[in-house]
Order: structure tokens, then C-alpha cells, then sequence
């Protein structure tokens, strides 16, 4: 008899591809699978050669790279010496989850699929390229291939004798059993970050609790936009970085959100309990103290602000008590109710919470241990680091737009980490933030002579101040920076620092003021008015270009304004043009961060 065991290994940025490995995980066990549902860096690779069936579910994210929890098993899968045949034996397929308004779409799904391809695998399917651009998101690429996928494994991997398919209408059990604590060891919730003598360098699991310095609004009060100079006191916790770095906060939901959330599902915020995994083998959640109260687990770990995907609704529905909402919450839940669901909760961005507040009855019948399989846990959020070490030694600061936005929801949608960051008041007390920092994907030229043309409009100048910083402390001249926003006086970030550079000529600056005429100026205009300066700087002095902000439709039109200003000034064909910019980028003399 064949081993009925299925691997799923995920790669996963924002959480879609840990839930649509967590659906592929369920529907394994309604089919009587063994079944492991895997982060692929929480996975030992040396493994892969010994397992049969594996299904990779994979996001693409930024310029093609892929996802932080996966980026050793890419190293790894990509050494030189790792035999042809090495992974013959092992059947496979990649469901990949992308973005088709970025260049590289779906790019990591495409090449792991090549990759195993190349090492012996066989596939069961072409690889699947989810799409979020599509009205109905990835599911419409998602839903009838895994449809067709369960048809090839249980072709090759029969039920046994006996057994049929777990129907859709049994419940599942949860992946944790929550205990709660006798009430005379319950005392009050201390769960306030603590500053700890580090044990290591921080990180994801290990964040330092920095002390926030300031918290500063650098636009006008009338105008639209809320942004912050927020700056970090890191003393003491090893942390080091350069330009180009990221920060990684973990923002936590606000109290009158948690207080809700307690009160609709009938929770004490003050009981302890402890978890413990259903089936041996799974972990429990690293991000979560043994024992823990009902207040630290909603504020720290539920991500109740979230947009809720479409598994929160099948599985609420198995709660249901009453016919209407049990009826709404499955009809969510079909593949047929996506476009109601789609214009019900991802159009408007309602949040999970306020999907709670729609469901009362089936909410309040919530079983507390299914939280965790229910909502998702709260992700950090990436800020481009706004300084350098080097004019700021023991010290972060960030450049945030507070995100705030209208939908045809009578409250305004709110981000969770720069509502919380905005809402710290340091001149009120001690106010910590915990955080911990990653390498960006930019890398600024180590030789001094070379000079950077940097673009940056809005929020994008962040870590163009960085490099900034840090070239101007090493001496370094050759620094062109195009800066863009809507007008002079409401939003020209660090406008006096920038101007006082100038002075000092250490600093070349071209601004585009949108509105302040009748014309909107945008960067791409003022890289085309400066063209023979930009050529000059590209072809004589080999300066490298670094573009960074909205990827809406910035990116597209400054790159064809370089391209203009490659073909006008460098006296070259469109299609030499193109190659020129091309080629740039393959050698890294073009880099951009940009992001959605």
C-alpha cells in the first residue's frame, strides 16, 4: 500500500499563500492525506529527497525575489552541485500567487517549478499563476486547479478501502487546544514589551522594545496627508545597518478594537490559558507566550483589522447557529458567491472585526481554540529606514504616510501600524516599539567616486535621505536626488536640510511641485528637462540610478523618461535605448524599491 502523505511548503510575504496552503492542508485531510503544512525555511530541504508528494505554494514578492520565509530553501534549491536526478522520486506541484501589475509576475512560482523540474521532479500540473489583479483575485486561477490537482493525486494516491471524502460540512478540528487557567492564578495582563538585555542580534522572534524619541508631522496641518519623521532610540540592542535597509515594526491593534472584540465573542480579557497542538509534531506559535491572556493574544497576535479572505468565512460558517447568517456565510464561501464577496468585503475593506459585528449570532457561538485557525496573526510592517548611523549613531528614523482613506463605508479605513505609530506620544512617557531590522533590496556604489542620481517622490525620499546622510558623513560628492510631492509649502519633506546640503554644494536637487501651477509637474519632467546632466552622469562618470516610491504609475514613467533622455542625449535607436536601460539594470547601475 503507497504511503498517503502529502508535504505542503509555503513561501509567504502577506499571509495569501500560508492560507491557501493552510485550504490545500484541510482538503488533504478530508481526503484521509497525512499532512504537514510548512513554512519552506521552517523545513529541513536535506528532507526533500526522501518525500513523494509536495505541493509549493509560493508568492512573488517586490522585483521577483522571493518571500523572507523561503529565501534559504532558494539558496539552497539553487547550488551549483546539487544533482540531476536528485528529486526523482518525488511528485510535485507549484501554486504560485502574484501580482500581474509588476514586471516580474509570478516570477519565484515559474522558477521553482523549472528548478525542481531540472532536479528529477514530476510535475502533476502546470504551475498555477494566481493573479491579485484579477476581479476575483487568485481564487479564479486557485479554484479549478486545485480542483484538477486532487483529481491527479487521487489517481495516483487512491482512497483506501472503505473511506470516502470527508464531506465539506464536517468541521475540522482546531490546530490548538486552549486551556484556560484556573482563576486563582489569574492577575492582571503585564504584557507591555519589556526592554530585555538582548540575547542576539533582534529579529522576527527577538524584537528590541526601542524607545520612540520623537514623533513628528512633517506636512501642513490643512493639508491632506498625515506624515511622520518618527525617530527610534536603538541603544544597546546590536543593531546595525546602512542605506538601503529596511526597519520591521510589529504594530498591535488598538484598545477600544480589542475591548470590542472581547465583548462580541463573550471573552474575559484577563484569562490565562495555554495551548496545546491537536496533532503531535505542530508547533506552537512562536510569537506567543506560554501561558498567555485573552488581552495580550487579540492586541499582539489576531490580526482583527485585516481584510478577512474567504477561508474565515467557511469556517465561521461552521459556527452558525442561525439559518440566515449560516446561509450568507456559505454562499462567501463558494466559488460562485466571489464576486458578492468581493464587492461585500475586499471592495469597501472591511475589516474582520466589523465582519463580526454583521455576523453577531454566529460570532458569539465562536469556540475560543479556533481563533488561531480563524484569524490570521498580525504581520510587521517594512519602513525604508529615513537615516544613517553615520549622522545619527544609536538611532532609526522612519518617513510614514498615515494611511487613511474613504470607501463607501461610513467610517474611513485606517492602516493598523501607522494609525498606532501616529497615536505614540514619547512627551507622554516611555513609549516603546518593538522592531527589528532587515537588509533592503538596495545596494549603494562602494566606490567613492561614483556618483547616484536618486528618485524619490512622496514617502519614496526616505532612503534617498538615508544615502544621503551616510554619503555626505563619508565625504562623498556626486549626489543628484529628484524629489517630487504636491506643493512647496504643504508637503517638501526635510525641505531646510535638503536646502542647507545645497548650499553646502553637497547636494544637486530638483523638485517637482505637482500643483503649484497649472500644469501638474512630475519627477519624469524634470529627468527629461535635465536630460544632458542625467547622460553626462551615465555615460562619462558610470553614476548609478536608484528609483523609489508608488508603484502605481510612477516606476513605468520614469522609466521612459530615462529612456528619452538615453536615446535623445546618447544619440541611440529606441530599441538601443531600451537594451542601454536593460542593461543598467542587469548590472545594477538601476535599481528601484517601489511598492503598492
Amino acid at each position: 500500500m503507497v504511503e498517503r502523505k502529502l508535504l505542503v511548503l509555503f513561501g509567504s510575504q502577506t499571509g495569501t499563500a500560508e492560507d491557501t496552503a493552510e485550504r490545500i492542508g484541510r482538503e488533504a485531510k478530508q481526503r484521509h492525506f497525512q499532512c504537514r503544512v510548512e513554512a519552506l525555511d521552517s523545513y529541513d530541504v536535506a528532507n526533500l529527497i526522501n518525500e513523494v508528494l509536495v505541493v509549493f505554494v509560493c508568492a512573488t514578492t517586490g522585483q521577483g525575489d522571493p518571500p523572507d520565509n523561503m529565501k534559504m530553501f532558494w539558496r539552497f534549491l539553487f547550488r551549483k552541485n546539487l544533482p540531476p536526478g536528485s528529486l526523482c522520486q518525488l511528485d510535485y506541484a507549484v501554486l504560485g500567487l502574484g501580482d500581474s501589475s509588476y514586471p516580474k509576475f509570478n516570477f519565484v512560482a515559474k522558477k521553482l517549478h523549472k528548478r525542481v523540474l531540472q532536479l528529477g521532479g514530476n510535475p502533476l500540473l502546470p504551475v498555477a499563476l494566481g493573479d491579485d489583479q484579477h476581479d476575483l483575485g487568485p481564487y479564479a486561477v486557485v479554484d479549478p486547479w486545485l480542483l484538477a490537482l486532487w483529481d491527479k493525486i487521487l489517481a495516483l494516491y487512491p482512497l483506501p478501502p472503505g473511506l470516502e471524502i470527508i464531506s465539506a460540512d464536517v468541521r475540522l478540528p482546531p490546530k490548538y487546544t486552549l486551556h484556560y487557567l484556573a482563576e486563582d492564578s489569574l492577575h492582571p495582563d503585564g504584557d507591555v514589551l519589556q526592554p530585555s538585555a538582548p540575547r542576539a542580534v533582534p529579529s522576527e522572534l527577538h524584537p528590541f522594545a526601542a524607545r520612540m524619541v520623537s514623533n513628528q508631522r512633517v506636512t501642513a496641518e490643512s493639508h491632506f496627508q498625515d506624515v511622520r519623521l518618527i525617530e527610534f532610540d536603538v541603544t544597546g540592542s546590536g543593531i546595525t545597518f546602512s542605506a538601503g535597509d529596511v526597519v520591521m515594526i510589529q504594530p498591535q491593534n488598538c484598545p477600544e478594537d480589542v475591548q470590542q472584540f472581547c465583548q462580541l465573542l463573550c471573552l474575559d480579557p484577563d484569562r490565562r490559558f495555554v495551548l496545546k497542538p491537536t496533532e503531535p509534531g505542530t508547533s506552537l506559535p512562536a510569537l506567543l507566550p506560554q501561558p498567555c491572556t485573552i488581552r495580550h493574544l487579540v492586541t499582539h497576535y489576531l490580526d482583527i483589522s485585516c481584510v478577512p479572505r474567504r477561508s474565515f468565512f467557511e469556517l465561521l460558517s461552521y459556527f452558525s447557529t442561525n439559518e440566515l447568517e449560516r446561509e450568507k456565510l456559505q454562499e462567501f464561501s463558494s466559488a460562485q458567491g466571489q464576486e458578492e464577496l468581493y464587492s461585500y468585503c475586499n471592495r469597501p475593506r472591511r475589516s474582520t472585526l466589523e465582519v463580526m459585528w454583521d455576523f453577531p449570532h454566529t460570532t458569539c457561538a465562536i469556540p475560543p481554540e479556533y481563533l488561531l485557525d480563524l484569524i490570521p496573526r498580525i504581520r510587521p510592517r517594512a519602513f525604508s529606514i529615513a537615516s544613517s548611523m553615520l549622522a545619527h549613531p544609536d538611532r532609526i528614523q522612519i518617513l510614514m504616510a498615515v494611511v487613511q482613506y474613504k470607501t463607501r463605508l461610513s467610517k474611513p479605513r485606517r492602516g493598523l501600524c501607522s494609525t498606532w505609530l501616529a497615536s505614540l506620544n514619547p512627551e507622554q512617557g516611555d513609549v516603546r516599539v518593538p522592531l527589528w531590522v532587515k537588509k533592503g533590496g538596495m545596494k549603494f556604489p562602494a566606490d567613492p567616486e561614483t556618483p547616484v542620481i536618486m528618485i524619490g517622490p512622496g514617502t519614496g525620499v526616505a532612503p534617498f535621505r538615508a544615502a544621503i546622510q551616510e554619503r555626505v558623513a563619508q565625504g562623498r560628492r556626486g549626489n543628484c536626488l529628484f524629489f517630487g510631492c504636491r506643493q512647496k509649502s504643504k508637503d517638501f519633506y526635510c525641505q531646510a536640510e535638503w536646502e542647507e546640503l545645497v548650499t553646502r554644494g553637497l547636494l544637486t536637487l530638483f523638485t517637482a511641485f505637482s500643483r503649484d501651477q497649472e500644469e501638474k509637474v512630475y519627477v519624469q519632467h524634470r529627468i527629461q528637462e535635465n536630460g544632458r546632466l542625467v547622460w553626462e552622469l551615465l555615460s562619462s562618470r558610470s553614476a548609478h540610478v536608484y528609483l523609489a516610491g508608488n508603484a502605481k504609475q510612477m516606476p513605468a514613467a520614469v522609466a521612459e523618461a530615462l529612456q528619452s533622455v538615453i536615446q535623445l542625449e546618447g544619440g541611440l535607436s529606441p530599441s538601443e535605448a531600451e537594451e542601454y536601460l536593460t542593461a543598467l539594470e542587469r548590472s545594477q547601475r538601476f535599481q528601484s524599491e517601489t511598492w503598492s
